[in-house]
């Protein structure tokens, strides 16, 4: 095979006319011309490195890997750096392994690592605990190439036994360390960075990201589907294109349908940054960070390669993994792959009461949603209560003033509900719920109303998993049968199933403009400030539960 046009070399920095010869997946010869020897094809496409996802939660999209590679294809994707840690707070390193085999079955390139934080914090129940003796055998496994996230920097800066042990099986297999340190400044960050942690996607800010970087961390610029940092990041690039990465961390299928890393690529050239630097951060960067056999256009490199047409238009006409044409014109050729589903589900139906929060008159905590961030505001206010018995009055959701009632049911074991109060979805009627919650995804579920809380959660529980909406004229499932946070279904149907029930949500009467996306997140201690766990109120500054009641 050949194929011929303007070669995008981000190792020696330099664009040429060139043919390219392909051999049993493998670039066998590049030839350098001063003049084009199919002119037609020099003047109509430019050949880049295919792109990689420097930081994704494959199980976030709601779909099994081979289902997210049809998606990320046809968008110049070739490859992912995947931490699998979703999966593994609900089945431990049988949920890892499954990634790993089902990745498999794609010719798109997955990189997996082990999740250094099953569970995220010790204020949450999950399915499964990884401890170190866990990690270090995964990181003795080829299959693994980093560890994952470390979101307990607390354990970081404090000298963790159990921490330090995870960090230490990742140097002592030479493989990099992720990063999650929101907010994180001076001694501790100095601290955290030298334990060897090399990366963070979670800044928010070039100051933040500058410090970050200036202690040696690779920054990756973040836009997904609930954390958007894309505006505010981008200007590194200029001074600092050798830290810069691209990563979505969570995007689901109805965006992934939309772009992939090629978005993030196009807006930067846009606004006017050099497309070499863009396109290395999309490429050689996280290649050479992660020690990924992806190619990079170089002779002996595998073929992994996009061609586009302008850097205007970026519009992908072909996406090839070893050679193989894996996309054409915005059109996946990757086949529907059939999968196992497997899962860990024992949770038991409940009933409006579960949900009462008798008044104690005092002030109450509650959250407050930031539209579009991950981070969240600590709210002190009252709320409203009806008598429940001749003695005692029950704390109820607010609609008027947009606060309403939140609660998280333990689905691995029969527990009572933690409850609490939240500020900023914005419902008016009805409730909604999931078993997608990071991370260690219990059931949550937000309503104005205990009866529908209760209608909504039981639809997750009959289900073993989902997303549920529900009112007195909506009842509405999607179902995700792979771990209670995956569908093993139809990418393309997923997505379409997807956009229905968020629509759904909205219709409710919710502002945001993806009310599921932002409920998954109020249950993620590890980013401040207040979240819920199926514990308890837990302050993510102080790092401890709080009570309800001031």
């Amino acid at each position: 095979m050949r194929i011929s046009g303007q070669i995008v070399d981000v190792v020696n920095s330099r664009i040429f006319n060139g043919t390219i010869e392909i051999e049993n997946g493998k670039i066998l010869n590049i030839i350098e011309e001063s003049q084009c020897q199919c002119p037609s094809q020099c003047q109509s496409q430019i050949i880049l490195p295919g792109f990689v996802d420097s930081h994704v939660h494959i199980e976030s999209s709601l779909l099994v890997p081979t289902e997210f590679a049809r998606l990320a294809v046809a968008h110049g994707s070739v490859a992912s750096v995947s931490d699998p840690h979703e999966i593994a707070n609900v089945l431990g390193i049988d949920g890892v392994r499954y990634m790993i085999e089902v990745g498999k079955k794609s010719p798109f390139k997955f990189y997996f690592g082990a999740p250094s934080c099953v569970p995220a914090t010790c204020f949450e129940t999950s399915g499964a605990t990884l401890n170190s003796n866990d990690i270090e055998e995964l990181m003795s496994s080829a299959d693994i190439k980093y560890l994952g996230e470390m979101m307990n920097y607390p354990g970081v800066i404090f000298n963790d036994d159990e921490v330090m042990k995870k960090i230490e099986s990742a140097h002592h297999h030479n493989k990099p360390i992720d990063g999650h340190a929101p907010l994180l400044s001076g001694d501790d960050l100095k601290k955290y960075c030298a334990s060897g942690i090399s990366t963070d996607h979670e800044c928010s800010s070039v100051e933040e990201a500058m410090e970050k970087i200036s202690l040696g961390m690779k920054i990756q610029i973040r836009e997904g589907s609930a954390a958007n940092n894309f505006d505010n990041l981008i200007s590194i690039i200029k001074d600092y294109p050798d830290s810069v990465m691209f990563c979505t961390d969570d995007a689901h299928p109805h965006e992934l349908i939309k772009s992939h890393i090629n978005g993030l690529i196009k807006r930067a050239i846009y606004l006017g940054y050099n497309p070499l630097d863009v396109i290395k951060a999309a490429t050689l960067n996280p290649v050479r960070h992660y020690n990924l056999e992806v190619g990079l256009l170089q002779k002996n490199d595998p073929a992994d390669f996009v061609v586009i047409d302008n850097f205007n238009d970026f519009n992908i006409l072909k996406t090839y993994i070893n050679g193989e044409l894996v996309a054409e014109n915005g059109k996946s050729l990757l086949p529907d792959v059939t999968v196992d589903a497997i899962n860990n589900f024992v949770a038991e139906k409940v009933t409006a009461d579960d949900f009462k929060v008798i008044d104690e008159g005092k002030d109450i905590n509650i959250i407050g949603v930031i539209n579009g961030e991950l981070l969240t505001e600590k709210i002190i206010a009252k709320t409203q209560s009806h008598k429940v018995q001749s003695s005692s009055f029950n704390l109820v959701s607010d609609i008027e003033n947009d606060i309403l009632k939140i609660a998280v049911i333990n689905r691995y074991e029969k527990k009572k509900p933690a409850v609490a109060f939240i500020k900023g979805i914005g419902l008016k009627r009805g409730a909604l719920a999931s078993s997608v919650a990071h991370d260690s995804h219990n059931i949550i579920v937000i309503g104005c109303d205990d009866e529908s809380m209760a209608k909504a959660a039981n639809m997750i529980i009959e289900n073993k998993g989902g997303f549920a909406v529900c009112s007195d004229e909506i009842k509405k499932c999607l179902p995700l049968p792979v771990a209670g946070i995956m569908t093993n279904d139809d990418a393309f149907k997923v997505a379409n199933d997807y956009l229905e029930i968020r629509d759904l949500a909205k219709s409710l009467g919710s502002p945001l403009s993806d009310p599921f996306m932002t409920m998954e997140f109020m249950a993620l201690l590890v980013i401040p400030k207040l979240k819920l766990s199926d514990k308890g109120l837990f302050d993510c500054e102080k790092f401890e539960l709080i009570p309800l009641f001031r």
